[in-house]
């Protein structure tokens, strides 16, 4: 009987395993997931399970029971160790297991700071799985003091939570702008002048010289020389993707795993899909960390394993929760030249981002109606006129009939 095993639990990992057995996959399927508890939803952690709005049980992406239902065979807390890609096994808990085809959705991994610089000192977090918030979660108590390095998407996310509970947060980003790497300054300036209206204490520009303490960390020195108190950090520096296994196993990494248009990798009978993939993306090649895009990937990937014969094209599109503004982002900005502003209330903007004539991304911040009509002029490759989008009084709508 064919056996299509999956390494990798998360959200690309289940929708892959979930793709084959409803679309009519007859043979073996093993998920395999290093946390003790069934595939989850990651937005929320950083959002509204450290909140305590959530409970465990919401978080999960399918109960428990889906997975024997499905007749999927579904390995919690284990850890795979190698990838024979010749002989078609893998070795897992000292066990070894045949595969027919092999799915490697292994995700990605927070970027950590050293500990020549307090990196390993007690009450440093990172913000990636289930038991990094549960680590940190009893810290958020009113009046205690945060610091969070980094004001890329997940450091602003973790300041939003911390500031609705009363702590005293201090942020330090060391690029000129937070935001800088994804998004224009009209978007940075846009949640600076947000957090800031909650009490966060945003130095951009500055980078940290050291964590303070013995032991647990008590405090931060700065690039400026200044020193901050902190009981607990919160580092988001960025994320890589989890290619070790794969590359153990002499499987190609370009920027990820390196996979064609249909998710197949360097070797024979085995396929990847997710954060932990590049792959081909109008000409060039991409990683995208984002849902949408594990759960499309894998997705296709399932149905080529079924014979689908089908590529995979992208359609990046995003989201971040801060207090009550939703931003939902369409398409990719890189290599934009302007941007145009388009306000419609006092609660609502879109920043509309142009490669000359060519729209290329838009940045919606509770304006639902500008991201689901600029995310379908993008897919469908239409570029309107930019005076016509900046004008207020223009039906977006209407843009989708030219």
């Amino acid at each position: 009987m064919r056996h299509v095993v999956v390494i990798g639990a998360g959200q690309a990992g289940s929708s892959c395993v979930a793709k084959l057995r409803n679309g009519g996959f007859e043979g073996r399927v093993t998920l395999i997931g290093a946390e003790p508890v069934p595939p989850y939803q990651r937005p929320p952690l950083s959002k509204a399970y450290l909140m305590g709005d959530m409970a465990l049980e919401r978080l999960f992406l399918r109960p428990e029971a889906f997975y024997a239902e499905h007749d999927i065979d579904l390995m919690m807390g284990a850890h795979v160790d190698a990838i024979d890609t010749a002989a078609q096994r893998i070795s897992v808990q000292g066990k070894t297991v045949q595969y027919h085809d092999l799915v490697l959705t292994t995700g990605s991994e927070p970027r950590h700071l050293p500990a020549s610089i307090g990196g390993d000192l007690d009450g440093v977090h990172v913000v990636r799985d289930l038991a990094d918030v549960d680590a940190m979660a009893p810290s958020f108590v009113k009046d205690a003091k945060v610091l969070i390095v980094g004001g890329g998407y997940i450091g602003l996310e973790a300041a939003s939570v911390a500031a609705k509970l009363g702590l005293r947060v201090t942020l330090v980003e060391m690029a000129d702008r937070i935001l800088q790497r994804v998004a224009a300054p009209e978007t940075s300036d846009f949640f600076r002048n947000l957090h800031q209206e909650h009490g966060v204490d945003i130095r951009e520009g500055i980078g940290l010289e050291r964590l303070l303490g013995d032991g647990a960390v008590r405090g931060a020195r700065l690039s400026d020389g200044a020193e901050v108190d902190a009981d607990f950090v919160i580092v988001g520096v960025g994320i890589a993707p989890c290619t070790a296994l794969a590359e153990v196993a002499g499987i190609e990494i370009d920027n990820g795993i390196k996979v064609d248009a249909q998710g197949r990798t360097s070797a024979p009978h085995v396929w990847a899909a997710g954060d932990c993939t590049s792959f081909p993306y109008r000409g060039g090649r991409i990683r995208l960390e984002s849902v949408p895009n594990a759960i499309d990937q894998s997705e296709c990937v399932a149905e080529n394993i079924m014979g689908g014969n089908k590529d995979y094209v992208a359609k990046p599109w995003f989201w971040s929760d801060q207090y009550d503004v939703k931003l939902q982002i369409a398409g990719l900005n890189t290599g934009y030249d302007r941007v145009i502003t388009r306000r419609t209330d006092a609660d609502s903007v879109a920043f509309w981002y142009f490669r000359g004539s060519e729209l290329l991304a838009v940045d919606a911040m509770n304006d639902p109606r500008g991201f689901m009509v600029g995310k379908r002029l993008i897919e469908a490759g239409k570029s309107p006129d930019a005076a016509v989008i900046e004008n207020p009084e223009t039906d977006l709508k209407s843009l989708l009939k030219l």
